[in-house]
C-alpha cells in the first residue's frame, strides 16, 4: 500500500481479513445447520456482497427499503428488511415484492392491517420480538399479544407468516464473553417458552437471531433457524474489546494525515473527525472516552495497535490523539496513520467508499 498517494482521510479495506471473516461465519452456520442471512448494513457494498455469494450465501438482511433495492439491482433474490415496516414506502415495497422473495418486519396490528389492504404481492412476515434489548418489538413474555398478532397475519392470504425475529443488541453492553453467552442463553430460554406456547396453538415459527457478539462467541445454535450478524464482516474496536474478535480480525482502518503535534500535551492532531469516524466511543480503563485505536500503516496493511495511543476526542474534521513519547517522536507532520474505528458500520456509512491495498476503489450504496 502506497501512502504517498493518499491525500485525505481514506477508509482502507483488508480484503483478505474480510473474506476470512465471511468464510468463518459461513462455516459456523453450516456446522450448526442454520441458514446464514447476514446483515448487509455494515458494508453496504455490491462488491463485498459478491464475496458473500462466493462463500455460498444466498439470503441477506438489510435495514431499509432503499438498501434492499440496491442489492436487488445486484442480483439478490431473498431479502429480509429487518426494520419495522415503514408503511409510507408501500409503493417501493410492492415493487420489491414483485421481483424477489421479500420479508418484512411487523410488531403492531396497525401495520398488519395496512399491509393487508395495500400489499399487491405475497410477502413474508416476521414478528419483531424484544427479548431484553428494549429497543423495539413485542415483549418476549407477552405470549398472548404475540399469538394474537400472528393470527392477525395468518388471516390474510397476501401475507405469509414466517417466524420470530430477534436482535439481542444488549450484548453490545456486555462486560465479558461470559456475559455475552449469558445474555444469549437467557434470551433462548425465554424464546423457548414462547415457542412452546405457540406450539400448543399449532404454530411452529422460525426463529431468526442476529447480533455479532453472540454469533461470534456462541458455538451452539440449537433452536435457531437462521442467524443475521452483520458487523462481523469488518469487526471493529468495540467488538475486539467485547471479545467477539481479535484486533487482528478488524478489516477496516481509516488512514488519516497528521497535521499538528503538541509535545506539551503528548497529543497529535489528525485530519479525521466525527464526519469520518462518527462519535461512537468506548470507555477506557481511566473512565475517559476512546474514539479509535491507532495503528501504523505499512505495505502489507497496518501494524498491531500502538500501546498507550488512542483518539481522545473528535470534532467535525479534527481528531486528537493521546500518545506516549516513543510514538510521538516517530510520527512526522504529513505522515498517514491508521485509526481502527469504534463502530465500523457508522464509519463506512460516513466514508461511503473503501480502498483495498492495491488501490482498488470499492463503492457503497451511498457512494
Amino acid at each position: 500500500m502506497n501512502t504517498m498517494k493518499l491525500k485525505k482521510p481514506t477508509l482502507l479495506l483488508d480484503k483478505e481479513k474480510c473474506i476470512r471473516n465471511i468464510q468463518r461465519m459461513k462455516a459456523k452456520a453450516d456446522k450448526s445447520e442454520v441458514r446464514p442471512r447476514p446483515h448487509f448494513k455494515t458494508h453496504q457494498s455490491a462488491a463485498v456482497g459478491r464475496w458473500f455469494k462466493e462463500a455460498g450465501v444466498s439470503a441477506i438482511t438489510v435495514s431499509s427499503v432503499t438498501m434492499a433495492g440496491n442489492f436487488v439491482s445486484d442480483g439478490w433474490q431473498d431479502i429480509t428488511i429487518a426494520f419495522p415496516v415503514n408503511i409510507a414506502e408501500i409503493d417501493d415495497i410492492n415493487q420489491l415484492a414483485n421481483q424477489i422473495n421479500l420479508n418484512l418486519l411487523v410488531e403492531n396490528k396497525e401495520a398488519v392491517e395496512f399491509l393487508a389492504d395495500k400489499l399487491k404481492y405475497k410477502t413474508g412476515i416476521y414478528l419483531k420480538i424484544d427479548s431484553g434489548y428494549h429497543r423495539t418489538g413485542v415483549p418476549v413474555d407477552d405470549h398472548q399479544s404475540i399469538f394474537n398478532l400472528i393470527r392477525e397475519v395468518q388471516g390474510y392470504p397476501i401475507m405469509q407468516f414466517k417466524g420470530l425475529l430477534v436482535h439481542n443488541g444488549n450484548t453490545y453492553n456486555a462486560s465479558s464473553t461470559e456475559d455475552i453467552i449469558n445474555i444469549h442463553q437467557n434470551s433462548q430460554i425465554e424464546l423457548g417458552r414462547l415457542k412452546a406456547f405457540l406450539w400448543g396453538h399449532r404454530i411452529n415459527p422460525e426463529l431468526s437471531l442476529g447480533d455479532t457478539p453472540a454469533m461470534s462467541v456462541v458455538e451452539n445454535f440449537e433452536g435457531i433457524d437462521e442467524i443475521r450478524p452483520g458487523n462481523f464482516v469488518f469487526y471493529d474496536v468495540m467488538q475486539a474489546e467485547l471479545g467477539s474478535c481479535t484486533y487482528g480480525d478488524i478489516a477496516v482502518a481509516l488512514a488519516c494525515p497528521v497535521v499538528a503535534k503538541h509535545p506539551e500535551r503528548m497529543e497529535i492532531v489528525i485530519y479525521g473527525g466525527a464526519i469520518h469516524l462518527s462519535k461512537d466511543f468506548i470507555t477506557g480503563k481511566d473512565g475517559n472516552p476512546i474514539y479509535g485505536k491507532i495503528v501504523m500503516l505499512n505495505k502489507d496493511g497496518w501494524s498491531d495497535v500502538m500501546p498507550g495511543t488512542y483518539v481522545k476526542s473528535l470534532s467535525q474534521e479534527h481528531g486528537i490523539i493521546k500518545t506516549e513519547i516513543g510514538f510521538f517522536e516517530k510520527v512526522k507532520i504529513g505522515d498517514f496513520i491508521g485509526v481502527l474505528p469504534i463502530h465500523s458500520c457508522l464509519t463506512v456509512c460516513q466514508m461511503r467508499e473503501y480502498f483495498t491495498f492495491d488501490g482498488k476503489r470499492i463503492g457503497t450504496m451511498n457512494g
